[in-house]
Formats: structure tokens, sequence, C-alpha cells
């Protein structure tokens, strides 16, 4: 029983002492004072809004300059389509011109034949 009692006695002991340096502990690395901290919170919350702005104004410098980018080359784009198109346009009509220049030409030949055919019909027939 008296070793029973020790052993409780030296329990108590080291969980008093136990306490005692946790309170040091606790009181020498103890954050600032509260003025103290709300102040370096305020300080470091400017520094991130100013980073945030700088980043921000950065990226919209360069969003901007991808876009004009993008118009440009849209409008060289739209520009050169266009004259494909009319390269296109100019062809076809230069292709139906001579299409037309060739089916007067069958008709003219298609006219001189029926004409001849019945000039042989009425020389046959006389």
């Amino acid at each position: 029983m008296a070793e029973n009692e020790n052993d409780q006695s030296k329990f108590l002991r080291g969980f008093v002492m136990g306490g005692i340096l946790g309170v040091l502990a606790g009181i020498l690395f103890a954050p600032k004072a509260g003025k103290e901290l709300r102040a370096e919170l305020k300080q470091k919350g400017e520094e991130v809004f100013d980073e945030a702005k700088h980043l921000y104004s950065e990226a919209r410098v360069k969003a901007n300059a991808i876009l004009e980018d993008a118009r440009r080359h849209a409008e060289e784009l739209k520009k050169e389509a266009s004259r494909h198109l009319a390269e296109a346009r100019q062809k076809a009509k230069e292709i139906l011109k001579r299409e037309e220049e060739k089916a007067a030409e069958i008709s003219e030949i298609a006219k001189e034949a029926k004409a001849e055919a019945k000039k042989e019909t009425m020389e046959a027939g006389i």
C-alpha cells in the first residue's frame, strides 16, 4: 500500500510539474498581443490585396493583347476568305461564259445542219 501511495504521489507531482511547464511554455511562445496581431494581419491583408490587384492588372493587359491579336487575325482571315470567294465567283463566271459560248456554237451548228438537211431534203424531193 505504501508503494501504491508512492506511485500516486509521483504521478501527482509529475502532473503538477507538467502543468507548470506547459503554462510557462505557453507564455514564452504565446502569439503577439491582440492589437499587434490585428495590425500585422491588416498589413498582410493589404499586401495580398495589392499583389492581387497587380496580378489582375497584368492579366487584364495580357488578355487585351490576346483579344486584339485574335481580332486582327480574324480580320485577316475574313479578308482572305472574301478574296478567295471573289476569285471563285470570277472563275465561275468565266466558265459559265465559255459554256454559253460553246452552247451557242453548238446551237449554231445544229441550225446550220438542220438547214442543210432541209435543203438536201428539198433537193431530193425536186
